[in-house]
């Protein structure tokens, strides 16, 4: 497995590759301030500054089995992300963003992390409770949970628009994956992708013009790794999406919020093919 950890500039359309490394690395974060990506690889979490791309451990408290879920809070001070060392599924925990004590977010388990609300008050999240994958939020500082989506059979990838306004997901309804979107209370569902592709992990941009999201091809069940796939842009109030590139990854490449602070870059891992 020879991964690639890239940002793609929006303008001009080209991709850096930052840094590549013969470990599995998956699901990058942008900093607030903008000098350092979140990476998470092996159970840990790693930081990999722009001016030095190198993988640098992250302190996460002995907690050594996180998956690809995990970011940074708005105000940059905290990591929030999943993992499963002390409970056996997944829990959410944060950090302080330079490492340190795990505290525990989420009682019940399995609960992946996924959004983080632009006001820092309020985590969104993917939870498996009585056999189905929904959507629910919780107080950042931990409390009850509550479910935002009804009647799909599987709802994921849950991410903020920088106002506060809107939830987006993608939602498997009528045996297809679609993008989605809602009010942070549930209410004003609409659906906003549409044809057979299965899309997954839509990301609105910071300046609120663009939503990013993980196309796979047809027929695709759930989120794989090592499939041909595209990142595509959509306008954040919908319509036609154009293809940014065409890429061998899926699982891992842009499963959390990934955008640069000024709206324009965004990070991304692709994966090498097996020879």
């Amino acid at each position: 497995m020879r991964s690639d950890l890239c940002l793609f500039d929006l303008p001009t359309g080209t991709v850096e590759s930052l840094l590549q490394t013969p470990r599995l690395i998956e699901a990058p974060n942008w900093s607030p301030c903008a000098g350092h990506l979140i990476v998470n690889a092996e159970g840990r979490l790693f930081r990999v500054a722009l001016g030095d791309p190198r993988l640098q451990p992250v302190d996460t408290g002995g907690l050594n089995r996180l998956n690809n879920d995990h970011g940074i809070s708005p105000d940059g001070k905290t990591l929030v992300f999943s993992d499963k060392t002390q409970t056996g599924e997944a829990c959410i925990h944060t950090i302080p963003v330079t490492g340190g004590t795990a505290r525990r977010i989420t009682p019940q388990v399995p609960s992946y992390w996924h959004g983080w609300s632009p006001d820092g008050a309020t985590l969104a999240y993917v939870a498996r409770r009585d056999g189905l994958y929904d959507i629910r939020t919780c107080p950042a500082r931990g409390g009850p949970e509550i479910c935002l989506t009804r009647g799909f059979d599987h709802a994921d990838g849950p991410d903020y628009t920088p106002d506060g306004q809107w939830i987006w997901f993608n939602g498997l309804r009528d045996g297809q994956m679609n993008l989605w979107r809602m009010h942070p209370d549930g209410s004003a569902l609409e659906r906003m992708s549409a044809g057979d592709r299965v899309d997954w992990f839509p990301h609105p941009s910071p300046c609120g013009a663009h939503v990013l999201y993980l196309s796979y091809a047809p027929g695709t069940r759930n989120h794989p790794r090592n499939r041909e796939v595209q990142l595509r842009l959509m306008p954040a109030k919908g319509g036609a999406p154009r293809v940014l590139l065409d890429m061998f990854g899926g699982q891992g490449t842009i499963n959390v919020p990934c955008w640069a602070p000024c709206g324009t870059r965004f990070a991304f891992v692709r994966y090498g093919r097996a020879t």
